[in-house]
């Protein structure tokens, strides 16, 4: 059965453990080149039905609420590397924040890397980030003098193609797209029609007496991500398809409230694009990116991983850390990224990770200091 859960606003998604065969090849973009799960293999748990409408039967809604009265334990100071990186095979990194800030490498990243891979670990690379495919996303790890497989790269932009084919969803329906390039690519390599996206970055709305916006009434589901190319054109076309197209589903890719678009500050993030649909429609969306579980499921059963044998390395807590603590998780917290000491330490923050420390260079460190 699959679970949505509200946290914080946002609607996240667990998807059950089922199999998500084959790998992906994104050398040209082709749909016979891209295995997404198989959509018979989660069909009668969640469908889209002969009305175009999610199978509310087949959903089930839980709140996540801390238990009255229940103790929150503070997260340790990690000490000991060598011990929680021997407790674990594989370790998960988000990637902005953690690995990179904008387009510079955070210090001591390639030698971190390189530590765990000498010591056999698996490691995949996980973000909330839509702008890119998982190619283009390579290239970028490349770039920045970082030898990482295509294939240990998930982001967002790949969860919203992977989920809806997951529901098999009509490839005669279109989805509308306000995010930019990397959503495009993963929709194509899935075989989907899509409309919007970057081109609708330019258009504008004459508002005159009596004007009246046309819209593509084919448009299944309308996918929402970070977009530098955001305007008001984009929010009202969203806006027509959800609420006025039968069974329209409205998903975003994350919500996050801030990104790292350049090392010198924080920038709007793409939960700023949702809120802004959110407001317009008085719809929630489902959330694919993190703290979904959708993709944690689709990794453990991709690589074979058992769930407690993983690391969830990340700098956010209500993403990072709840994708961690949700898919059954250890957690480890830098403080490179958006969360600071200050902020993991408040009484107000019931999200407290396994450990933390400032950045995964200390890896290197705290191993040296313990020989």
């Amino acid at each position: 059965m699959v679970v949505i859960t509200r946290l914080s606003s946002s609607t996240v998604i667990s998807s059950p453990a089922t199999s998500f065969p084959a790998k992906l090849t994104t050398n040209r973009i082709s749909s016979s080149q891209v295995s997404f799960p198989s959509s018979s293999s989660v069909r009668g748990r969640v469908g889209w039905n002969s009305s175009n409408r999610m199978d509310t039967k087949t959903m089930k809604k839980s709140v996540v609420a801390k238990a009255a009265g229940s103790e929150v334990v503070p997260a340790q100071k990690l000490a000991d590397a060598d011990a929680l990186i021997d407790s674990v095979e594989t370790f998960i990194f988000d990637c902005d924040g953690v690995i990179w800030k904008g387009d510079s490498l955070i210090e001591g990243v390639p030698e971190t890397l390189e530590l765990l891979r000498s010591k056999g670990k698996r490691l995949v690379f996980v973000t909330n980030n839509s702008t890119k495919s998982r190619k283009q996303y390579g290239k970028k790890f490349e770039t920045l003098g970082l030898s990482v497989n295509e294939e240990e790269i998930f982001a967002s932009s790949f969860a919203a193609a992977a989920y809806l084919q997951s529901i098999d969803f009509p490839k005669d329906k279109k989805i509308y797209v306000i995010g930019e390039e990397g959503i495009l690519i993963e929709l194509e390599l899935a075989g989907f029609s899509y409309l919007g996206g970057p081109e609708d970055g330019g258009k504008k709305i004459e508002l005159k007496p009596g004007f009246y916006m046309e819209h593509d009434e084919n448009v299944g589901a309308v996918v929402v991500g970070f977009d530098r190319y955001f305007n008001y054109y984009k929010v009202q076309y969203g806006t027509l398809c959800i609420r006025e197209n039968p069974g329209c589903l409205f998903l975003a890719t994350n919500r996050d409230a801030v990104t790292h678009l350049t090392d010198a500050q924080e920038w709007a993030g793409g939960g700023s694009m949702v809120g802004a649909l959110v407001g317009s429609t008085q719809r929630e969306p489902t959330t694919v990116g993190k703290p979904s579980t959708f993709m944690m499921d689709y990794l453990a059963n991709k690589f074979g991983i058992t769930k407690s044998q993983i690391c969830m390395v990340g700098d956010r807590l209500d993403t990072d850390i709840l994708f961690g603590q949700n898919g059954g998780c250890k957690t480890l917290l830098v403080l490179s990224g958006v969360t600071s000491l200050s902020m993991l330490q408040n009484p107000n923050n019931s999200i407290q990770p396994d450990f933390y420390t400032n950045q995964i260079s200390d890896f290197l460190s705290l191993k040296a200091a313990t020989v």
